[in-house]
């Protein structure tokens, strides 16, 4: 199976387990909440698309991570909507890329001092 195939099916999954675990959140009256699981506990894949499955968060209350939770309770909680989360996520992500190239401007522009 070639990389491009491999990256299709992977995308392909992820997309089915969002669906099917929306379909089942309607079913049972629930919500995706974002940033309220606990290390371990979260339901399914992140935002980061880092993990698929349950379980696999590694911090307390990540913005990426969600947890099903009764209809109406999320924003009680301290949660947010996917949409939100989503916003906060890529700001966040922003934020540390232009971290990340401003320390290497300034270790380039150290080493050229040397």
């Amino acid at each position: 199976m070639n990389k491009s195939t491999t990256a299709s099916l992977a995308i392909a999954s992820l997309l089915s387990l969002g669906i099917a675990a929306d379909a089942q959140a309607a079913k049972d009256k629930k919500e995706k909440c974002y940033g309220v699981a606990l290390a371990g506990q979260n339901d399914c894949g992140n935002l980061a698309g880092t993990h698929s499955c349950a379980g696999q968060s590694t911090i307390d209350n990540d913005i990426g991570e969600w947890k099903l939770v009764p209809k109406g309770s999320c924003q009680e909680m301290g949660g947010y909507s996917r949409q939100d989360a989503k916003k906060m996520y890529q700001s966040l992500k922003s934020s540390d890329d232009k971290m990340k190239d401003k320390a290497k401007h300034m270790k380039d522009k150290s080493m050229s001092m040397k």
